[in-house]
């Protein structure tokens, strides 16, 4: 299983929002690309990136500071928020982004994602991003009129091999991954899912461990590898532990 640290970006800084809300945000660094090479140096071997101005902009709007925090590291690095033309996908695939993550265009132009599938293959992930089950768009402002599950299947069809999903309710509340509803995710899809929202200690990273066999691959860490409840290098170890 793989852990993902998350750097989210807003105005070139790191930060954190608590539920999605982006009147709720704490800075944690004004040098993303040295929270990068914090998180190579603790053992991280990929970075989950998330352009927070992006995803309300519906285009790309922190790539100078994707491109700091590239040259900064050597461990591949995903990138999402706002991405919804082939035009910006190319662009960022070409900064030498390993994976581009899809979210409110999964919703609204499906044919995109599966060009984009039948273009750069497993480099391009979806990310479902759900409050109560109904799947959330624009910056999880606007509701996406769809639940989880359907919108996996609809994802599976165009070619997607990985799922990013996000309880919004959860994330940067420390208040625990959606174990359940993420392997629930996962089975009934049959697409690989990486979970994220909500991730505190080493026993959320415990508890998703068996969940591999359902399709369970990875887990983004936030707000708990900033606030120091969770070790990384102690996630990375249990992680990698053989069922």
């Amino acid at each position: 299983m793989t852990i993902f640290p998350a750097i989210d970006l807003r105005g070139g800084k790191c930060v954190r929002l608590f539920k999605g809300d982006f009147d709720q945000e704490t800075v944690f660094s004004d040098q993303p690309a040295e929270v990068a090479q914090q998180w190579q140096a603790q053992g991280a071997q990929f970075l989950h990136l998330v352009d927070l101005d992006g995803a309300r902009a519906g285009h790309s709007e922190n790539l100078a500071t994707v491109r700091e925090i590239l040259a900064a590291v050597t461990i591949p690095v995903e990138l999402g928020g706002g991405i919804r033309t082939l035009e910006n996908i190319d662009e960022v695939l070409a900064l030498g982004v390993r994976r581009v993550i899809l979210g409110s265009v999964a919703v609204r132009d499906p044919e995109l994602v599966a060009a984009a599938c039948a273009k750069y293959g497993n480099r391009i992930v979806v990310g479902i991003d759900a409050k109560d089950g109904i799947v959330a768009v624009d910056g999880w402002g606007v509701s996406g009129d769809v639940d989880v599950i359907t919108l996996a299947k609809r994802m599976k069809q165009a070619g997607v091999r990985t799922i990013i999903y996000t309880d919004i309710s959860r994330d940067g509340t420390l208040a625990g991954v959606n174990v359940e509803a993420t392997a629930k995710l996962a089975r009934e899809s049959g697409v690989h899912v990486v979970a994220s929202g909500g991730v505190r200690d080493v026993r959320d990273i415990e508890a998703l461990k068996p969940y591999e066999k359902d399709g369970i691959e990875g887990v983004i860490v936030g707000k708990s590898i900033y606030t120091g409840s969770l070790s990384l290098p102690e996630a990375l170890a249990i992680a990698a532990e053989v069922n």
